[in-house]
């Protein structure tokens, strides 16, 4: 099956090599891998672009990670697309096995699986259901019937956001209970750690939620 690989990225280049070459190592290689560079002040855009031929960098003013996974699924031109965050890692099987699960599953639109934390000094190891960018696995066609993905305040909480707003007008998503990612954990990153004004996000995610329940009930 055919797919691309999508990374949003900003000021990634200490990482960004590594995300890249786990997706470069997939049992099932994609057809792309597209990096939307988000206003990098850093190298990451020439690095990502020196590493393979099929990686193709799309640069954009600073406007959030949510409108460059947005830009980056506009460039999408495969049936599926899987997406990854700049500091994190695929496991080497991850594609395999939810390619695996689609085929088993026919009626499935998309699939997620387990995470497991890691970090400087041997710190991480946690594992649990990843519903994030990092682990998704997505039919293209359904990715843009959700639409954009929103860059709360704060810059938490878009993907509940896109996946709720995924759930509710259909689209079906399953987890694997399986380790399919790596989630870095190190302080400075936008999910590291209980930030008062960065997880604002989740209160407006909420909120949106609410609202479109409210218009659901009042039939609009």
């Amino acid at each position: 099956m055919h797919y691309t690989a999508l990374i949003p990225a900003f000021n990634a280049a200490d990482t960004i090599e590594e995300a890249i070459r786990s997706i470069l190592t997939q049992s099932v290689a994609p057809r792309q891998v597209i990096v939307v560079d988000d206003g990098s002040t850093d190298e990451t855009a020439e690095l990502a672009g020196a590493l393979s031929d099929i990686v193709r960098v799309i640069r954009q003013e600073n406007k959030g990670v949510g409108s460059a996974t947005t830009t980056g699924l506009a460039a999408v031109d495969t049936p599926f697309v899987a997406t990854l965050d700049a500091d994190d890692l695929w496991q080497p099987n991850k594609l395999a096995l939810q390619f695996g699960h689609l085929q088993r599953n026919p009626d499935c639109d998309g699939v997620f699986g387990y995470m497991r934390t890691f970090g400087e000094g041997g710190k991480g190891g946690e594992v649990g259901p990843g519903w994030s960018r990092t682990t998704m696995l997505l039919g293209t066609e359904a990715a843009m019937r959700v639409g954009p993905v929103i860059d709360p305040p704060g810059a938490r909480g878009d993907m509940i956001d896109w996946i709720a707003r995924a759930r509710e007008i259909g689209v079906r998503l399953d987890m694997i209970d399986e380790v399919l990612s790596l989630r870095r954990i190190r302080p400075g990153s936008l999910s590291y750690g209980r930030d008062k004004a960065r997880d604002r996000g989740y209160a407006k995610v909420a909120w949106l939620a609410l609202q479109r329940r409210k218009q659901k009930d009042r039939g609009e």
